[in-house]
């Protein structure tokens, strides 16, 4: 299996894929998509986390992420919502160390129970109830 750090599978956006790119950033489709039309954004520039980011390239990202979700939406009526999120640190599940925003298209339907949306990433917290 090839080790995607090595070279940075992010930093040659030609491989990735490019959907859309500004000057500091593009706009990928996920190889393993968590549903249709999953996209990542990412900063050309090799960063490690959403917290090495400058302002302009979290402008920059900002800017892609509003075109890509206009495109999913002409795309594919059935898109209700979206879950953006991004890993920091491989404790939170970050595998590809260069920064890098998901942006996930939710459709009604597509899990059970969406309460709780990205508190999912710890099962057990996804669900709760309000305090009064």
């Amino acid at each position: 299996m090839r080790d995607p750090n090595n070279p940075c599978l992010f930093c040659d956006s030609k491989k990735s894929g490019i959907a859309h790119e500004n000057d500091l950033a593009y706009a990928s489709y996920d190889s393993y998509p968590v549903s249709d039309h999953h996209c990542l954004i990412i900063p050309k520039r090799h960063i490690k986390d959403y917290f090495d980011m400058t302002n302009d390239e979290l402008i920059a990202c900002n800017d892609l992420i509003q075109i890509v979700k206009k495109e999913i939406l002409s795309k594919d009526v059935d898109v209700k919502g979206f879950n953006i999120g991004t890993n920091a640190g491989k404790i939170a599940g970050q595998s590809i160390m260069h920064c890098h925003i998901h942006l996930i298209p939710r459709r009604e339907g597509d899990v059970d129970n969406p309460q709780g949306g990205v508190r999912s990433v710890i099962p057990n917290k996804q669900h709760y109830k309000r305090k009064l």
